[in-house]
């Protein structure tokens, strides 16, 4: 079905639509066309090519990083340097689990979507209704829907009184539409009332449902932690093979000079090509993103708010626009009452009173719930007895009771409704004008209004008492968390399913911009959610926020902001939220949340309200610092790794550490940095999120100081084992004691780097390490100071040696401190 065919279905006077799917109302499709149908048009259930689970698993093996590990491990294998080959492959496999994991838990969203489809129909076939699987159905088919009931299909109806359908879920409405012949229901709405007949315009993916299925199907991307990582990969990259070249030129160079190259001298330098890999890949990199953001995502669940997408934390820092939903959201989704306009009544009870005698209460009706919660004293309605109740219709637009008194007998008709309707049961004009009047100014200010009038004579001649007045207020914590949003350098735009003015109104009360849209007039109706027009584009900026939204106009506001260079968080608890939740950089669903918006969310909220959301964001902000200091240290000491290897090769002919030693490095380096996730620190009052240039730049000038401590320290022990004697402070006995000095150097000066990267101050200064960080490196480094005293792994030292190395160290420190805050404060 073409989408001109679907709008002509839907638009058409619904005898033309009829007549168009070639179906009697009276006995519906015969089964042999109802098969044909099938055919042409496909089960009635969204379907969606989805990528193979085993691929994606595949998938994780690729990238800068990754393919550099896979590097490592092959050469590794090749000149069976078996220890190094099962670390590599082991984090390798760690990895790509964590990530494989997360996909498994994204991709939840369709499967969620799919089980709000109802599972049967009742449907006219061959002139007799029967319940059949609602895969089963086509355009054309015949269905009727009652209380209860999931709506089927996309349907018009056709014959029926009314039925009130909740959509909320779909659209964002706050109150169940009441429908009548000729309107429209959405698949996977809910009958709240009534019972109707309907012909099926369209079903599966070309349904309202389909098409949000559709949105959240296409919806997702790379997470900036992702590209951040391969920016980093590429950057390491470039470096080991610009490094990589130059060694291996100057030792092949060599070589020939000399006459000596051959098979041994090939594989020789294969070794130290090895050496240079494994130096100059930061292995455990992804490991530690993952770990720390699994971490703070355990800390998160105990804040109420559950991560289903680890990415979505360090998102979260960098969020700038907050896009959140209205209804449910920032208002409590419960309608209350709000001034009453008194017309001829006295008092306001009153109105109210005889509002509640024109309700039943076991109807759980959202404004019969508002207005006989409003009764101050309930009890007066135990005096009355209902002998007769016209419930609500769309042609009548009002309720009608008829009751009697139990005790004075006394005969009592009341009625509630539209004010348009109420009003015309009075034959005053000034009455009449004053009740429209007074609607006209509440839709201006966003409430709905109910008109209440009682009649003593059987309904001969009506009193008009008043005007009800009804807004979903703000859940109580809202406006709060929006100030908390704005002074944390957050825009927030709502959007709504719900009238323009209510919005506006909302966000009012709220202290947001109040420049709303409407979106059905200000989107085309042929929208491309993936292109929209410029002009579009710049309005989409500029708004405060959007009512009468549908989901493809959500998704393509979400999708429109991040082209725009937009960090962007979306909130929302219903099916129309879902395409939306899970192209926004960090979905959240709110408490309550339906389970296709739960399944696209990378936030889950399990408390009502906002509030988590500001937790969330200040917990999101010390998972980015730790990342970014660790990245910072990272890279600054992989930088000093593989040009320390490279300069003492070309310039000492001397191999200043072994593979082995460079593996157990490694992990004495990562694994206690891993406790990074406990750390303390500083939390930014803005958004923040990843600057390349900036921490590459901070990195490499850090980087290249480290060279030079290192290399000064090499070249210090190197003249004394080559001319012992000449350097009278520090003396080394032979090359051997020197790798294991260089050795204890790295991994010293390591973990004193890191103390310096986490602070942009003096790293004595506020917040200080956390506990479980500090004595984890401070155990390391007994370890490796007892490995080079006692010769595990490592040629044995002397004690004077290596207090003599930490001496050298925690001098650098200082030094290395200054140039960080040097670098800072030129950056600024």
């Amino acid at each position: 079905m073409s989408k001109q065919e679907k709008t002509d279905l839907e638009k058409d006077d619904i005898q033309d639509v009829v007549k168009k799917l070639k179906v009697d109302p009276q006995k519906g499709l015969t089964s042999q066309e109802a098969q044909a149908r099938l055919q042409k048009y496909g089960p009635n259930a969204i379907t969606a090519k989805q990528e193979p689970m085993w691929l994606k698993f595949l998938k994780d093996f690729t990238g800068p990083i990754a393919y550099m590990i896979e590097a490592a491990a092959i050469i590794s294998a090749i000149i069976g340097h078996w220890d190094d080959f099962f670390i590599i492959i082991v984090l390798l496999l760690f990895n790509a689990c964590i990530e494989f994991w997360q996909s498994r838990k994204a991709s939840n969203a369709l499967a969620a979507l799919k089980k709000g489809l109802a599972p049967t129909a009742t449907v006219l076939r061959d002139g007799k209704f029967e319940t059949i699987d609602a895969s089963k159905l086509v355009p054309g088919d015949i269905v009727k829907i009652r209380l209860g009931q999931i709506v089927p299909a996309d349907l018009r109806f056709v014959s029926g009184d009314y039925a009130s359908i909740d959509q909320a879920a779909l659209t964002g409405e706050s109150l169940p539409v009441t429908k009548k012949v000729g309107d429209e229901a959405y698949s996977g709405s809910i009958v709240k009332k009534g019972e109707m007949t309907g012909v099926v315009i369209a079903t599966g993916s070309n349904t309202f449902f389909g098409k949000t299925a559709k949105l959240v199907a296409l919806a997702g991307g790379k997470s900036h932690a992702q590209e951040a990582m391969f920016k980093i990969g590429n950057f390491l990259i470039i470096v080991a093979v610009v490094l990589a070249v130059i060694m291996v030129a100057f030792r092949v160079y060599n070589d020939l000079v000399a006459h000596t190259f051959g098979i041994n001298t090939a594989l020789n330098i294969l070794q130290f090509v090895l050496v240079l890999l494994v130096a100059s890949i930061p292995v455990a990199m992804p490991t530690v993103f993952s770990i720390t953001l699994a971490l703070g995502a355990l800390n998160l669940s105990k804040k109420k708010a559950i991560v289903s997408r680890l990415a979505s934390i360090e998102e979260m820092a960098g969020v700038d626009i907050l896009c959140s939903d209205k209804t449910g959201t920032l208002t409590k989704n419960q309608l209350t009452l709000g001034d009453t306009t008194l017309i001829n009544a006295k008092d306001a009870q009153d109105v109210i009173k005889i509002g509640a005698l024109a309700s039943r209460k076991e109807d759980n009706d959202p404004i019969d719930n508002a207005v006989i919660k409003a009764l101050k004293d309930q009890s007066v309605l135990a005096d009355w007895t209902m002998e007769k109740f016209i419930p609500f219709d769309p042609v009548s637009k009002r309720i009608e009771a008829h009751l009697i008194n139990k005790n004075t007998k006394e005969e009592l008709w009341a009625i509630k409704g539209a004010p348009q309707v109420v009003a015309k049961l009075s034959s005053d004009p000034d009455v009449q004008k004053k009740v429209l009047d007074t609607t006209d100014a509440l839709a201006k200010r966003g409430y709905r209004a109910l008109g209440v009038a009682e009649s003593k004579d059987q309904g001969k001649t009506w009193t008009i008492l008043g005007v009800l007045s009804m807004f979903d207020p703000p859940r109580d914590d809202s406006k709060k968390t929006i100030d908390d949003c704005k002074r944390e350098g957050i825009s927030v735009k709502m959007i709504t399913g719900d009238d323009t003015a209510i919005a506006i109104e909302t966000a009012k009360k709220l202290g947001m911009g109040t420049n709303i849209y409407n979106a059905t007039k200000v989107f085309p109706k042929n929208l491309d959610p993936d292109h929209v027009p410029a002009d579009l584009e710049k309005l989409i900026a500029q708004a405060d926020g959007f009512a009468r939204v549908f989901p493809e106009h959500k998704y393509a506001i979400v999708k429109t902001l991040q082209k725009q260079g937009h960090i962007v968080a979306m909130t929302g608890d219903g099916v129309n939220d879902a395409p939306a939740l899970k192209q926004a950089d960090c979905g959240t669903a709110v408490a309550g949340a339906t389970d296709a918006a739960r399944s696209a969310a990378a936030l889950i909220l399990t408390s009502p309200g906002l509030s988590v959301i500001q937790t969330a964001i200040t917990e999101a902000r010390k998972i980015f610092a730790r990342i970014t200091s660790y990245t910072i240290y990272r890279v600054a000491l992989t930088m000093n790794i593989m040009f320390l290897v490279v300069l003492s090769s070309i310039l000492l002919n001397f191999q200043p550490l072994t593979a082995i030693m460079i593996v157990v490095m490694s992990l004495l380096d990562d694994l206690p940095i891993m406790t990074i996730a406990y750390d303390n620190t500083y939390v930014s009052k803005k958004p923040i999120r990843w600057q390349m240039k900036k921490i590459l730049t901070t990195s490499s000038i850090l980087g290249v100081f480290a060279v030079i401590q290192s290399m000064l320290l090499l070249f210090i022990g190197y003249m004394s084992v080559k001319n012992p004697g000449s350097i009278s402070i520090f003396q080394v006995g032979n090359l051997s004691q020197l790798q294991t000095i260089m050795f204890l150097q790295l991994v010293a000066g390591g973990h004193l780097l890191l103390f310096v990267t986490r602070q942009t101050r003096w790293f004595f200064e506020r917040p200080f390490p956390a506990p479980i960080l500090f004595w984890a490196i401070v155990i390391t480094q007994v370890f490796a100071a007892c490995a080079c005293y006692f010769g595990w792994f490592v040629p044995r030292i002397s004690l004077w040696m290596i207090c003599e190395m930490w001496i050298y160290n925690i001098a650098w420190m200082f030094i290395l401190n200054i140039i960080r805050m040097i670098i800072e404060k030129v950056q600024k």
